[in-house]
Formats: C-alpha cells, sequence, structure tokens
C-alpha cells in the first residue's frame, strides 16, 4: 500500500491535530522521495528551496510530532543523524536495512525472515514481541569493487 497526502491529512484529523502548511510541505517530501532516509538536515536543504521561510528548528519540531504521532518513522543508523521515513503501518514489521558502512547508502528488504526465531524467542521467555528493527552492516557491490582495485 502506498500513502499518499490524503492519507496523510485523515491521520492528522484523526488524531485531532492540524496539517499546517509547514507540515504539509515536509510531508510532501517525504513522498516525492520516498526511496531514501531523510535527515531533518535533508528535509531543510529540500524545503528551503520551496518554502525559505521555514527555517531549520522548525522542520526538526515537526519531524519530532511526525515521529510521536506515528506518522514518520524514526531510524537510528548509528552515523549520528536520525533518519525518518513514512510510517504506512502497511505490514506487522518494518523492513530492514542494509547499510554500507563506506558511501553510507542505505538499501530496504522486505524479506522477514525472523519470523521463526521471533516466535521462539517469544514462546521460551514468555514475551509478547510487538515488533524489530534488523539492521545489516557491510558495503555494498559497488564500494566492494572499489576496495578491491
Amino acid at each position: 500500500m502506498t500513502i499518499n497526502m490524503n492519507d496523510l491529512k485523515h491521520m492528522f484529523r484523526d488524531r485531532q491535530y492540524k496539517m499546517t502548511s509547514q507540515r504539509q510541505i515536509i510531508l510532501q517530501t517525504f513522498l516525492d522521495h520516498s526511496e531514501q532516509h531523510l535527515s531533518a538536515e535533508d528535509i531543510y536543504g529540500i524545503v528551503r528551496k520551496v518554502a525559505p521561510e521555514l527555517g531549520l528548528a522548525t522542520v526538526y519540531r515537526t519531524l519530532e510530532l511526525l515521529s510521536d504521532l506515528d506518522v514518520l518513522q524514526k531510524i537510528d543508523f548509528g552515523d549520528g543523524r536520525h533518519r525518518y521515513e513514512i510510517n504506512e503501518n502497511s505490514s506487522p514489521h518494518h523492513h530492514h536495512h542494509l547499510i554500507c558502512l563506506a558511501c553510507g547508502n542505505v538499501r530496504e528488504f522486505e524479506d522477514d525472515l525472523l519470523e521463526s526465531l521471533e516466535n521462539a524467542v517469544a514462546l521460551k521467555s514468555n514475551f509478547t514481541i510487538i515488533d524489530h528493527q534488523l539492521k545489516f552492516y557491510g558495503y555494498c557491490g559497488e564500494c566492494r569493487v572499489k576496495s578491491e582495485d
């Protein structure tokens, strides 16, 4: 399921929040860059071309609000910056990430191979698991080829 601006407006209305012009600009940026994992600085660099009056502090506050409302998923890839992406809630688990240590490129993968492990851990530990995240750190094919040269 792909989320669109109307879906996002409904989310705001359901949670009794206003869809301000600043929030709409920031959310549209995520829709326009859905394949990327954007930081606050990335968002600011993109939106200031369209809305130069929108400050970095507003971007930070808006991202925190959107994360708190579960409209955005806040992700830490271990590089000192939080990244964000639209939280589509279309599957019980989030997709997972492959993170290149050389170029910083992040790729998503959808295979949920951990389900049987998750079920075994839940059963053995008498623990109800709601979600999990998996991040693989390594080298993408392009960086691996560069390092072999």
